[in-house]
């Protein structure tokens, strides 16, 4: 009979995207003479085009279940499903992430005492109803991991959870597999040959503020008459953006990649990468423009700050502070020289402070803690 520790990591779906990415490396990350990880996706199984993920699982040999949900309505199909499948592995522990695997994970095992709860919060969102939602679900878990210091206090303010259930443990990275990437050619994604690319990398959604970037978009090109922007990531606000680049009279300029698998060879051949989101909880894709050695120009959201460290004040401005944000995106576009040595201690900062194998103990001391007598 095994001795390994039964983990259950269960999340909303598994296409590509930063919590999920940090799902697959914990599950096949952990140390497999000690743990015995399974995945749940409540969501179905990715395209084959979107599914890099589970293939990783797989070659990991981690075994993954998908639920199949595909509305809101199926809610609570979910939670009688994970429900049974759950009473057949017999987990010691199941780490939910995001917002609705916490919800259904909560459900799912309530009445329950035998495995231990953990909930993953990987963003500050300001709904009040996801909030009221989250703040009673996160009463049964045992730990609340929170992926940066502003989320946990976040956590603390907002949901009530009580400070000796939240742990931080920030998302890391494999830094050294960006390093000497190819670069994408950009034309494939409408960038004209001799172009330079400002890249934004995430989901069109309200939170990512690219109706505030689109409103000194005119200027912005006006200063940087040789950049356009270049767009990569798919969302519900996407038909709205492209009304209001229209409206702008942008088009020349601004590029649509769509979803991509090629994140890391896009960062390889931008010169800068732009987030002005509202909330964050600690993106992703900082981490990755940081490994393939980018400058940065962000807003303050929640994370932002923890990542960049004593290099945040030159890339950082607060959401909605338009001469500070055209001042920084600026400065490194025009100066090749200090861009390449922003770039270049990004890389370093997240090299040694952000590491993937750092994470992974982080996740293991947790787990092993709450099963430890």
């Amino acid at each position: 009979m095994s001795h390994r520790i039964q983990v259950a990591l269960v999340i909303t779906e598994l296409e590509v995207g930063g919590a999920e990415r940090c799902l697959a490396q914990v599950a096949a990350g952990l140390d497999r003479a000690r743990f015995a990880p399974v995945v749940y996706s409540l969501a179905a199984r990715p395209s084959e085009s979107r599914g890099a993920l589970v293939r990783q699982l797989d070659e990991a040999a981690v075994p993954v279940r998908f639920i199949g949900v595909r509305a809101a309505w199926q809610i609570r199909a979910a939670v009688r499903t994970l429900r049974s499948l759950l009473a057949e592995q017999r987990p010691q522990i199941v780490q939910t992430f995001l917002f609705h695997a916490n919800v259904v994970g909560s459900l799912a095992l309530r009445g329950s005492s035998a495995p231990r709860l953990i909930h993953g919060i990987r963003v500050a969102d300001p709904s009040w109803w996801r909030q009221a939602v989250e703040r009673r679900s996160t009463m049964r878990a045992n730990k609340v991991v929170c992926v940066s210091r502003s989320v946990a206090d976040y956590c603390a303010a907002r949901l009530r959870v009580p400070s000796d259930k939240l742990v931080v443990i920030p998302n890391g990275i494999a830094a050294e597999a960006y390093r000497d990437l190819p670069p994408a050619d950009l034309r494939q994604f409408g960038v004209p040959p001799g172009r330079h690319a400002i890249v934004f990398v995430g989901r069109l959604h309200p939170q990512k503020g690219l109706d505030w970037l689109f409103s000194l978009a005119p200027r912005l090109f006006e200063q940087l008459p040789d950049h356009d922007l270049l767009l990569v990531g798919d969302g519900p606000e996407r038909g709205q953006l492209e009304a209001n680049v229209r409206a702008r009279g942008l088009q020349p300029r601004v590029h649509w990649a769509g979803w991509s698998p090629l994140v890391p060879q896009i960062l390889a051949a931008s010169e800068l990468l732009v987030l002005p989101s509202r909330w964050e909880g600690m993106p992703n894709v900082l981490l990755e423009a940081m490994a393939a050695g980018l400058p940065i120009v962000s807003t303050r959201a929640q994370g932002v700050e923890e990542l960049l460290g004593p290099l945040a004040d030159e890339q950082c401005v607060d959401f909605g502070d338009t001469e500070a944000f055209l001042d920084r995106m600026r400065r490194l576009a025009e100066n090749r020289q200090a861009a390449v040595e922003t770039g270049r201690r990004n890389r370093e900062r997240v090299a040694q402070y952000f590491s993937r194998a750092a994470m992974l103990q982080a996740y293991e001391g947790v787990y092993t803690s709450l099963v430890t007598p």
